[in-house]
């Protein structure tokens, strides 16, 4: 591969004022010295605490920083995606603002991509800063999503990655609105290397992805790649089926054998009836969270929409 031009490296952030100034001054130091041109592309996904704020002044005295700014927050898979739909460089790094990817693997994710490779994502080697329940709950998500999906990401890999421009132009036809980025980039195929890192602790605030959050694009993840859910759907539904015939078996031997038994049998139907009546609330929620899929997919409203980009110089 010859020398590359350019390098963007998108960064969607929400209320990071303190991390910001820390990112641009490693993103600096990585690059310094270095043949390749190089942009930090910040994307607000809705800050209120003055970091986008802080960002648009960098743009303005830094010709390697560049703002997005989107009108609310859209959400850290959005905002991602907003990033690389404005990215014009011949690679693109797609990292966090806390720091926990350190902008010191940049220059081995692009040694890895000089090598060939279109797709070139970080393995998390160890993961400091995280409580054991959150690591055991991303390690089985992985897991499950894997043989659910049939998409082969790898473990412990997040969204920190470097991407070729026909990957780039590749995830930018994708347009579906509930997205998984890792899962696309792994979807879309090409030629796909690993490089490992140790992820840090986070700089400073606090972490913008909860228990609850993670779970729901966790959710997310699964919904938008397989379809296995309503299969088990049915699988539940064959089952209940089985276990009713043994059940109308049973009472239809119990009343030829002990007819004065079956008075006294109005707990077991009542616990029937709820068990039947969980099954039925659990199928329609399932069925619904598809059908709620169709219906956003339906109204094909934009991903995102962008207040301002300061290499445009306009707003709306």
């Amino acid at each position: 591969m010859s020398s590359p031009k350019k390098i963007t490296i998108v960064v969607p952030f929400l209320n990071e004022k303190e991390n910001l100034p820390v990112l641009l001054e490693r993103v600096s130091a990585v690059f310094a010295g270095r043949a390749e041109d190089w942009e930090l592309l910040l994307v607000d996904d809705g800050s209120t605490d003055g970091s986008a704020e802080w960002a648009v002044e960098q743009s303005k005295q830094n010709r390697h920083v560049r703002v997005l700014r989107l009108s609310r927050n859209f959400g850290h898979q959005l905002a991602i995606t907003a990033g690389l739909d404005r990215a014009d460089g011949d690679a693109v790094v797609v990292m966090d603002a806390d720091l926990q990817d350190p902008p010191e693997t940049i220059p081995a994710l692009i040694d890895k991509w000089r090598e060939g490779h279109d797709v070139v994502y970080a393995i998390r080697r160890s993961r400091a800063g995280e409580t054991w329940t959150k690591k055991f709950l991303a390690a089985s998500f992985y897991r499950v999503f894997r043989r659910l999906a049939k998409v082969n990401v790898p473990m412990d890999a997040g969204d920190f990655r470097l991407v070729d421009r026909c990957v780039v132009d590749a995830l930018k036809e994708i347009r579906e609105l509930h997205r998984f980025m890792r899962g696309l980039t792994c979807w879309v195929g090409f030629r796909q290397a690993a490089v490992e890192y140790d992820r840090a602790a986070r700089l400073a605030g606090e972490t913008k992805y909860p228990v609850w959050k993670s779970a729901r694009l966790a959710f997310d993840a699964i919904t938008s790649f397989s379809a296995s859910p309503l299969r088990w759907i049915a699988v539940l539904g064959l089952l209940v089926c089985a276990v009713a015939v043994l059940w109308v078996l049973y009472v239809m031997a119990l009343a030829v054998v002990r007819p004065e038994s079956l008075e006294k049998g109005w707990a077991s139907l009542i616990a029937v009836m709820v068990f039947l009546g969980g099954v039925q609330l659990l199928s329609i929620g399932m069925l619904g969270q598809y059908v709620s899929r169709i219906f956003e997919e339906g109204k094909r409203r934009p991903l995102y929409l962008v207040r301002l980009d300061t290499k445009a110089g306009n707003a709306g």
